[in-house]
Parts: C-alpha cells; structure tokens; sequence
C-alpha cells in the first residue's frame, strides 16, 4: 500500500514546454491539485490569479527564469525541473534568484519523494539546498567534474555556511508572513 504523498491536496503549479513531462508530473502528485501551462504568458497569468503551494519550472522553452521571478515575488516556493539548462551557472543564478531547489529531469521518477523532503524542509524553516546537495552532490559532482564548485569558490564557500545566499531568497523572506512577523 503506497503511503500518501507529503504533497497531497497541495496546489501545485507546473510549467513545461514539453506535455509529456506535464503528464508524468501530474501522474507522480496524483494526489495534488496540479495546474499546467505549456508556455510563458498563461503561467504568468496562473501565477498572477491564483495562489500556489508550490511551484515547479522548466527553464528552457518557457522562460522559466522570469517566470521564477515572478513567483518568488508572489512568495510561492519554486523548484527547478530542467534538462538542458543542467550547469553550474543556471545553478547559481537559480539560487540567487530565491528557487529552493534545482533538479535535473532525470530525478522525475523520484519526484514526490524529493519535492516532499524539499518542501517539508522549506516548511519547517530547514534550508532545502542543504538538502538536495546532501541527496544529489554526487549527481552533480558527476555532470558538472569533480572540482566543479572552485570556479565560482567565493559564492560556493559563502553559500556553504549559510545555504541562503542571494537577493532572491532575502526577497522570498520579506514576503513571508513567518519571518515577518518576528521582525527579521
């Protein structure tokens, strides 16, 4: 008997270029309320008229880069899904500009399992980046070289202390009514 997804009746934005991948998503959160949208404009509208517990982004073929400003900017936690935006500096900047997470497409078939850690990490105040380094450090060690982190060693040292770099993730926080309202 498979156990009820962390995820269930959460309203979940997905946004991918490609329908399959919509399908294999809302297939994996079955027990969500999974919106799709295959391009920039209706996910920007989606984004804009409804409320999100979640928010999952392709970045190549729907400009998922604005469209992760735009729901940082909305408070809504947002995951990278991506396939050929797979490099250290798409990393980074998704970092920067407040994602809680990055993963590669290839982690689809164990999707509910990394979005429930995530996100019940991002919940609970834990940082989620900890988590998917401790959970895909080896899968990026291996995609990007072994010594991959010293190009950029002064945001990778920065960012290991305190896994919340950025201004993206410094903005989420002044839209959160958690931190807020503890004058932080």
């Amino acid at each position: 008997m498979k156990k009820e997804s962390y995820l269930a009746g959460k309203h979940i934005l997905a946004v991918d270029d490609e329908s399959d991948i919509l399908e294999s998503i809302q297939d994996i959160l079955a027990g969500s309320r999974v919106d799709c949208a295959k391009e920039y404009e209706s996910a920007s509208e989606k984004l804009k008229t409804n409320h999100y517990d979640l928010v999952i982004l392709d970045i190549m073929g729907v400009n998922g880069m604005q469209l992760l400003d735009e729901a940082v900017d909305r408070n809504f936690p947002t995951v990278m899904l991506t396939a050929h935006a797979i490099d250290p500096d798409t990393l980074m900047e998704c970092i920067r500009k407040g994602a809680i997470s990055y993963l590669p497409k290839e982690t689809l078939p164990e999707l509910d399992e990394l979005l429930t850690a995530i996100f019940k990490a991002h919940e609970q105040g834990e940082p989620p980046w900890k988590l998917l380094f401790e959970r895909l450090g080896k899968y990026f060690d291996k995609r990007f070289g072994p010594r991959w982190k010293d190009k950029e060693s002064a945001f990778w040292s920065e960012f290991e202390v305190t896994y919340q770099v950025g201004k993206g993730i410094q903005e989420r926080l002044t839209h959160d009514e958690r931190i807020r309202g503890k004058g932080v």
